[in-house]
Formats: structure tokens, C-alpha cells, sequence
């Protein structure tokens, strides 16, 4: 190789800059320093750096530029610095589990893939408390993995920079309260699931679970906490069971809550004898469809996930009135926390209702959609259905009927007349085997002085006429 460079170098013209020669050498020194990016003892592929298991007390400071996938876990790493992954553009899956990592500086995720990270695991680690600064850099991350930390806080504004965020686990930590308030449908308007079990938990905030969106309630899991046993407790798992929760339905059995004198918890799915005295709340979920009889009263809940001081709410009508509280001229009546309430409701009073609700300065929307059902169509399917069941059951009967007594006789065409045959059958004899099967009429010697024996079915000893058709019986 030197001895190439020396004859080349020999090669060159008189009249070359003796810059060429520089940047020469230059670009021969590059080329190896390229090729050694990949860090010493670490695993390179096409796209994915591999540092497990290494003792790396923190993030290698020079690392491939083309790199998808980065995994540390298994290392040493307490703290993850400013910068920590810069010049990663490519960058969509970091796993950082089972470090001793205590804290993220400002800045951590700076100048790296940023909106292209969709996975971070920082499971198993030290962390105890979630600032607000962490994953402020991340708004493309989809999953978020806590759990098995010390976390025993979450700030409030944590998770507020994780717009496109689906889900997060924070079980098995130390979390005695979470910012549910924070959650909210337009802040996270794609999150599934938020994982809380196995935390210490004491008591759940009944308003602020109620109000975050459906699919956040779908995926909220709270079992095997510290929760104190009370009705709103109850009244809540007892609303997510008549849903039929992931929640509620994989993990029944780890639902439990703590009763005075009863040290180890009460597993109140199995034993509710303790809630018998409950009232249960009646908690708001407002269905998109909705039917009522004509002339009754209907109640429509305005469900948001806005939580300032005082939102406003108002609704608009299928007439495309604007109703406030109290409500209009008396058909209508609204309530201070947004509930529409249709008096006596009438046919025009079919159609989408719009229910609006305003911040400070955000506004969200939902609709429901009402059907009036009429009297008369009310009668008519009633009706409809009592004469469909009847007219059934009266057919059945006459079916069986015909069977078993409507039977036609098929007679063989030459049949001899009854009085031949009956005059034969006395001519065998009362003990002729052919008397007593092949007579249609029972001997003789059976009767006696006043009695007549009648057979369970008479219909089977009746003589067939063959003068009449035989597709017909005729007595």
C-alpha cells in the first residue's frame, strides 16, 4: 500500500498543487476512521447496533449514523446526558432496560431522530420521578415502557409533549398518585393503553377517570393496587364489567381493595357481599344511538376530556337551535354540567345533536343521534311479533295433529270386500293365527253379553272402502 502511494505520488506532474497531495492523504486517513464507527465488542449490522450485556457505564459517544434499531440493555448506564444520541437520523427503536439509569438531562434526545422514534424501553431502571423536560424531543414516540422503575411521581406535564403516543406501562412502581386531568383527547388523541397496576394507588380520582376519553378508559389498568375499599371504587370496575374491559375481564382475580380489619385485601369481583349497602353511581357514557318512545323523557350526557375551572357547554338542535343553560321555551332543559335533558319527546325531535364544549382556548365536539320511536310503530312491531308467535304455535299443533289422526289408509287396489274377509276369519276359527292377526275386526269370542271392547285407536280397525279413492279416508 505505501509502496503504491510512493510510486503515485512519484506519478504525479510537476505542475499538481501541492493541495491535491494534501486532501489526498487526507481522504486515505477518513476512510478507516469511518469504518471503525462501530463501537469495540458491539454487534453491527445493516441497521441495528447491539451493546448488551457489556458493562457500559454510559451511552457510547461515537455511534453508526445509520442505525435503526440501538440496544444498551443490560449495562450500567446511571445517567443519560444532553446530546446522548446525537446525529442519529435515523434512529426509531432504543432500548435502554435494566441500566441504573436515575435521571434524563434536558436535551437527551436532542438532534437525534426525534418524530422518527417510535419505541423507547426504559424498563428496569432507577428512575423515581417523571419531569417534564424528558420526552420533550419526542413527539413521534408510540411506546413508552416505565414500568419496573421506583417512579413515585409523575409530573404533571410529563407525558404532555407525546403527541402521537399509544401506549405507556408505569406498573410495578411506587406511583401513590397520577395526573389523569392531564390526559385529555386532543393532547392525546391516540392513546390505547395506560398500564398503573401494581402501584400504590390509594384512591382513584372518580371525576377525572370519568372524564378521559373512551379509549383511554378501554385501556386504563389499575389492578393489584392499594386502593381503599369505598362505593365510588366499586361503582367505577363495576361500570367497566358491564363494558366488558380488557381490563376488568383478563385480570378479575387481581382486583382487589383494602377494608378495615380485613389485612389482606378483599377481592371484591369474587366477594361483593361487603358492597351490598353501595348505591351505585350512575357514571356518564353516552352511546352515538339512541332511541325513546314518544312522549318520554331522555337525558343526554355531553362526555369531554376538557379539564379547565369552568368549560362552557351548549348543544345544537336538529332544527339547528342553539340551546344554553337552562334550556329553551320548556321542551329542552339544560343542566349547568352539560346535560340535555328532552322533556316529552316528539317526532320532530328526531335527528343529530351537537354537544360543544370550550376552554380556555380549546373546544372539542360530539354528537348524538336520537330516534323517536312512534305509538303506532311501537303497537304495530308488538302487535307483529305476539300474532307471528301465536300463528306459529297454532300450525305446529295442527301438524301434529294431522299426523298422528289424518294418516290416509293405502289399501291395495283387488282388497276383497270386508263381509268376504269377516266371513273367512269365522270360518278359521277363534284360535287360527290368521283370525287374530289378518281379521280387521277382533273374534268374536272376545265380546261378551253387554261389552264391547274399543281399541286405543280406532282409526287402525276401520275397514278400508275401495270403492272410494285411496288418497282419502272416509268414515
Amino acid at each position: 500500500m505505501l509502496g503504491g502511494l510512493t510510486g503515485f505520488l512519484h506519478g504525479v506532474e510537476p505542475t499538481a498543487s501541492p493541495w491535491s497531495v494534501v486532501v489526498l492523504m487526507f481522504c486515505l486517513n477518513l476512510g478507516p476512521a469511518q469504518a471503525s464507527t462501530c463501537p469495540s465488542q458491539c454487534l453491527c449490522t445493516s441497521d441495528l447496533l447491539s451493546c448488551t450485556d457489556l458493562g457500559l457505564a454510559q451511552v457510547p459517544e461515537v455511534l453508526p449514523v445509520f442505525i435503526v434499531t440501538l440496544d444498551l440493555n443490560h449495562n450500567r448506564i446511571v445517567q443519560l446526558e444532553e446530546e446522548s444520541f446525537e446525529g442519529l437520523p435515523h434512529l426509531e427503536m432504543l432500548r435502554l432496560a435494566h441500566n441504573q439509569v436515575t435521571s434524563i438531562q434536558s436535551g437527551a434526545f436532542r438532534n437525534s431522530s426525534g418524530s422518527l422514534l417510535r419505541h423507547l424501553d426504559l424498563s428496569s431502571n432507577q428512575l423515581m420521578v417523571l419531569e417534564q423536560h424528558y420526552f420533550q424531543d419526542l413527539p413521534g414516540l408510540q411506546e413508552l415502557l416505565l414500568f419496573n422503575n421506583r417512579i413515585v411521581r409523575v409530573e404533571t406535564g410529563a407525558l404532555n409533549h407525546l403527541k402521537n403516543i399509544h401506549k405507556v406501562y408505569l406498573s410495578h412502581n411506587l406511583l401513590t398518585t397520577f395526573p389523569f386531568f392531564s390526559i385529555q383527547k386532543h393532547s392525546h388523541p391516540n392513546l390505547t393503553m395506560l398500564d398503573l397496576s401494581s402501584n400504590r394507588l390509594p384512591k382513584l380520582p372518580l371525576k377525572d377517570i370519568s372524564n378521559l376519553p373512551q379509549s383511554v378508559q378501554e385501556g386504563l389498568y389499575l389492578h393489584n393496587n392499594s386502593l381503599l375499599c369505598d362505593c365510588s371504587m366499586y361503582s367505577l370496575f363495576r361500570f367497566w364489567e358491564q363494558m366488558d374491559f380488557a381490563s376488568i375481564r383478563f385480570f378479575r382475580q387481581e382486583h382487589v381493595c383494602l377494608l378495615y380489619g380485613i389485612p389482606r385485601g378483599v377481592r371484591f369481583f369474587l366477594y361483593n357481599r361487603f358492597f351490598d349497602g353501595c348505591r351505585l353511581l350512575e357514571l356518564k357514557q353516552q352511546s352515538r344511538d339512541v332511541s325513546v318512545r314518544a312522549g318520554a323523557r331522555l337525558l343526554l350526557h355531553c362526555i369531554t376530556s376538557l379539564s379547565g375551572t369552568r368549560p362552557a357547554f351548549f348543544w345544537l338542535a336538529p332544527n339547528s337551535e342553539y340551546v344554553t343553560p337552562p334550556g329553551n321555551n320548556g321542551s329542552l332543559n339544560m343542566f349547568p354540567n352539560g346535560s340535555l335533558e328532552i322533556v316529552a319527546a316528539r317526532e320532530e325531535d328526531s335527528g343529530i345533536y351537537l354537544c360543544m364544549t370550550q376552554d380556555q382556548d380549546r373546544n372539542e365536539t360530539g354528537e348524538v343521534n336520537v330516534t323517536v320511536l312512534r305509538h303506532e310503530d311501537e303497537a304495530h312491531e308488538h302487535f307483529n311479533t305476539g300474532f307471528t308467535t301465536l300463528l306459529g304455535c297454532v300450525v305446529s299443533l295442527l301438524l301434529v295433529l294431522m299426523y298422528l289422526y289424518l294418516t290416509p289408509c293405502r289399501c291395495p287396489k283387488h282388497l276383497p270386500p270386508p263381509t268376504a274377509a269377516l266371513s273367512r276369519g269365522k270360518e278359521a276359527g277363534p284360535g287360527s293365527a290368521q283370525s287374530s292377526i289378518l281379521t280387521p275386526t277382533p273374534p268374536t269370542t272376545t265380546e261378551g253379553p253387554g261389552r264391547k271392547m274399543f281399541p286405543s285407536n280406532i282409526f287402525s280397525f276401520l275397514p278400508c272402502d275401495t270403492s272410494k279413492p285411496t288418497d282419502s279416508l272416509y268414515l
